[in-house]
């Protein structure tokens, strides 16, 4: 994000939220956000994958933001969403506790992640914004899933098509 992040330019970010933690992802690589639905288990997926959908006609496979994260997993409730994201070529839905608005934030009001002090990996994250009293984690959405695993997602939507 620091080297995207031009001084004084303004960034839209999908803020959602996992347990207690607000995070927030670019705006320009979701598709979409729709109802928590149930989903079609895949066999051999990474454990982080819950399974695929069926979105009007394009299989979309699901992540699971708590065990991609290892955070401790809680159910879901109504406000539980997917987050359809497009990561270079790849389509896939996030599953989230809840999305909570779309903001827009300045450039100079996003710093840098501690790497000590998150919860989840660092190499996830590119930054943290100050929004009021709240702190966004920004999520880079380019590392969320590695070579290998792309490839895996990739498999299944080719296997399931």
């Amino acid at each position: 994000m620091e080297e995207q992040c031009a001084v004084g330019k303004e960034y839209q970010f999908v803020v959602f939220r996992l347990g207690n933690e607000e995070y927030g992802v670019p705006i320009t690589q979701v598709k979409e956000i729709n109802r928590l639905t149930t989903t079609t288990k895949v066999p051999r997926s990474p454990v982080f994958v819950e399974g695929i959908i069926n979105l009007r006609g394009q299989i979309i496979p699901i992540v699971d933001m708590k065990k991609r994260f290892e955070l401790i997993l809680t159910e879901y409730t109504g406000d539980a969403r997917i987050i359809v994201i497009q990561v270079g070529q790849n389509t896939f839905g996030v599953e989230v506790d809840s999305v909570s608005e779309v903001l827009r934030i300045n450039s100079s009001n996003i710093e840098p992640a501690p790497h000590i002090v998150c919860s989840i990996d660092s190499k996830y994250i590119t930054g943290v914004a100050k929004v009021g009293e709240r702190l966004l984690i920004l999520l880079d959405l380019d590392q969320l899933l590695n070579d290998e695993e792309k490839a895996q997602l990739q498999d299944m939507h080719e296997e399931t098509a």
